[in-house]
């Protein structure tokens, strides 16, 4: 028996122009080695060439896709498996419960309250109403009787020439008019004389109750459908639910090639991880997209999907899940612009002291979710247009730091508008403005906080293992005034000035870099905004170490990546979409959240700042922690080469026959000595306060203070006070002098 029929080297069988797959081999991609063996077909197959062959051996075939389900591995499947939280986030912790209770509470009253103050209104409405509505119930009462609703299946019957429907709908609607007629005849013979009764039947307050109740029903039934009696006490919004079928239909129409041909193929090719569902002011969609689409490919449309939703942009807000997929879309739609939501009481409004290694509340999401990082171990850059809240943002950043009484602040204004005066109070070097003294000013400043940096990493280096196992910084090890650990964070406005200086701009960019770069790890944090991001106005060394980035609305391309880092634009993070008028003061934060967050900023103006910086003040003079210029020490000790210091020589020649003095009469004597530069110095309250200031004068120069014996010109006791050797002070002479000449 011969049979038309052979067997492919693939398996398949091929009989004439048609091939067959079995059922149990699936088509792989070109290159795929996969072995199949032929099927065994049975009937004798003849070679009509060599005659009858023997049969091959059929070899072992390996299915693409196995068989069996993976019911093994269901227990992984449960460990990788995202639990939801029992409680929802506004139960997790009793602020949040107390927020949410009080907000509810005072939505509740507000409607109360709107209604009463308006029922006088309603009242009025219903009563004028009430005589159409008294029209229109005795048209019903006709309508009713003369049963009206069958007129027009009887009027069709007549139109075909249905005689005998006609007849028989005839008859039952005479029944139904006669059995209402008498219905209504009985209401009226009782219901009339009841009603002339009933004033002298019931009390007063009944008849009124009555009346008013008469009086509201027919005023309701009175009242068009387009004018309501009651008021809304709060307007909902305009928006519809989020639905699966607006979010497929606005995929679609963003000219996503992947995404249109896998719809096309199967319209249920956009996955639903989970039901839209309410989630704050807005609606959560969680979502798979089709293979080839991902997140990024959204967000770069994000103004063509809120116009496919019909939303205002501010609204429409797509995210990435790169940890689970590139694929995974989480897609929220609040309920209003977020520029124009209402953003919920900061909670550091109370000025309560904070710790500055926990997280603390920068802005709100676009949920109005608060946003909280701990601003410790970063260095941050700001970047925007003019206009755009900048500046704001970086005096938030400063007041949050304000707050930990062991944190040193040092401002620095180069606009030299005074948006950062509110924090004079409470810094240690402040200063506004872009003159050549407000140059050297921080010049000084920073050759200080480098000297600092450079003696922290020694004393974190040096510590037993035991107090700082990983050599970290710890909020205990900064509380400790005798390690001098305490946070450090420095503030600059339009640093752009710094690093474009003609004379120090190298200087100033190789400092700052090393306080980048080092700064964090010894808790010094440097913050730096301009409105100009680029290479020139942030050196490319800062901006690619700083670890908190915070861009609000930028022109282009280059000043967002200059601030979020390289890629970002292309990646979907792009600052160029907020609006110059609605979103101001809203910014993207990224580095020191887990993914990059759209962030509105705290509003906190002038005035209510201040009133911050004075409770913030205060927790600092219960901690003895006034330094520097809020503490009217503010010595800026000049090394440049444009001017010449004369502390030195000036405590030489009022040093005395002595070889070692107390510090506050050393104080005293410069400011007698001097008093257009000493003299503030010498109004100090205290010899601590002296001491203190002649310390810190003294530092640059490497000349340290000790105990040193004297006697009290005013009991004559003898005691140890801080103070100075005469020798070091004419050694560290003569070495500047030897510097000021090989220069």
């Amino acid at each position: 028996m011969t049979v038309d029929q052979t067997t492919n080297p693939t398996g398949t069988e091929t009989t004439g122009e048609e091939t067959t797959v079995p059922s149990n081999v699936r088509e792989l991609r070109p290159g795929t080695a996969v072995e199949v063996a032929p099927v065994v077909v049975d009937a004798e197959i003849v070679d009509e060439d060599q005659g009858d062959a023997e049969a091959t051996e059929p070899a072992e075939v390996t299915l693409v896709d196995q068989p069996g389900g993976d019911s093994i591995d269901w227990v992984r499947r449960l460990q990788q498996a995202k639990r939801e939280p029992i409680l929802p986030e506004y139960l997790r912790s009793m602020s949040e419960a107390k927020a949410t209770a009080k907000w509810v509470a005072g939505y509740y009253a507000h409607t109360a309250g709107y209604h009463v103050v308006r029922s006088p209104l309603y009242g009025l409405r219903l009563a004028v109403r009430a005589p159409r509505g008294v029209l229109l119930l005795a048209a019903a009462t006709g309508r009713w009787v003369s049963d009206a609703e069958g007129r027009q299946v009887r009027a069709a019957s007549v139109r075909s020439d249905d005689a005998a429907t006609y007849l028989r709908l005839s008859a039952q609607r005479d029944a139904r008019v006669r059995f209402r007629a008498v219905v209504l005849g009985i209401g009226l013979l009782v219901g009339v004389p009841a009603l002339m009764l009933l004033p002298d039947a019931v009390p007063s307050w009944v008849m009124w109750a009555c009346s008013a109740l008469a009086l509201a029903v027919l005023g309701k039934l009175g009242t068009p459908a387009d004018k309501p009696v009651v008021s809304p006490a709060v307007v909902a919004s305009r928006y519809a639910k989020l639905t699966s079928d607006a979010v497929t239909q606005a995929l679609a129409s963003l000219g996503i090639a992947s995404i249109n041909q896998a719809l096309k193929a199967d319209p249920r090719s956009i996955g639903f991880v989970s039901p839209i569902h309410k989630d704050g002011p807005g609606w959560r969609a969680e979502i798979d997209l089709p293979g080839g689409a991902t997140a990024e490919d959204i967000i770069k449309n994000r103004s063509k999907l809120a116009s496919a939703l019909g939303r205002p942009l501010g609204s429409v807000w797509p995210e990435g899940r790169a940890d689970i997929s590139p694929a995974r879309l989480v897609l929220w739609v609040g309920d209003e612009d977020m520029s124009q939501a209402k953003q919920p009481a900061w909670p550091l409004r109370k000025g309560d002291a904070i710790d500055l290694f926990d997280p603390q509340p920068f802005g709100t999401d676009v949920r109005g979710n608060w946003v909280r990082f701990t601003l410790m171990f970063v260095s941050g850059v700001i970047g925007a247009v003019p206009r755009m809240g900048k500046t704001f943002a970086l005096r938030l950043l400063l007041l949050i730091a304000a707050l930990d009484p062991r944190a040193e602040l040092h401002v620095f204004d180069l606009k030299g508008t005074g948006d950062l005066s509110p924090l004079e109070p409470v810094s240690h070097r402040y200063r506004a403005g872009d003159e050549e003294d407000d140059i050297l000013y921080a010049l000084t400043a920073l050759r200080e906080l480098q000297k600092e940096l450079r003696r922290r990493a020694k004393v974190i280096r040096e510590l037993p293992r035991d107090l700082c196992p990983d050599s970290q910084l710890t909020t205990e090890l900064a509380s400790k005034k005798s390690l001098g650990l305490h946070p450090i964070v420095i503030g600059a406005d339009e640093v752009q000035i710094w690093f474009e200086h003609k004379d120090h701009g190298a200087e100033i960019e190789e400092i700052v870099t090393d306080l980048v770069k080092r700064g964090p790890a010894t808790g010094i944090v440097t913050l730096l905004a301009t409105q100009r991001p680029d290479s020139k106005s942030i050196p490319t060394q800062i901006s690619d170490n700083a670890i908190l980035r915070y861009c609000l609305k930028v022109a282009g391309q280059v000043p967002n990546d200059m601030v979020l880092g390289t890629s970002s634009y292309q990646n979907g993070e792009r600052a160029t979409q907020f609006n110059f008028k609605r979103d101001k003061g809203v910014g993207l934060l990224k580095g020191v959240v887990d993914e990059t967050t759209t962030v509105k900023g705290v509003k906190f103006n002038g005035p209510d700042s201040e009133a911050l910086v004075a409770r913030a003040r205060a927790h600092r003079l219960a901690a003895g922690r006034i330094t520097g210029y809020a503490a009217g020490l503010d010595v800026t000790v000049d090394e440049t080469e444009s001017a010449a210091n004369t502390l030195l020589a000036d405590l030489l020649n009022v040093f005395g026959d002595k070889d070692k003095r107390w510090s506050e009469s050393l104080v005293d004597a410069l400011a007698e000595f001097r008093p257009d530069q000493y003299g503030p110095w010498g109004e100090l309250d205290g010899g601590t306060a002296k001491a203190t200031q002649l310390a810190a004068a003294l530092k640059p120069f490497g000349i340290g203070t000790g105990q040193v014996w004297g006697t009290d010109r005013e009991t004559g006791k003898g005691a140890n006070r801080k103070g100075v050797e005469r020798a070091h002070i004419a050694a560290a002479l003569t070495e500047r002098d030897k510097k000021a000449k090989r220069a």
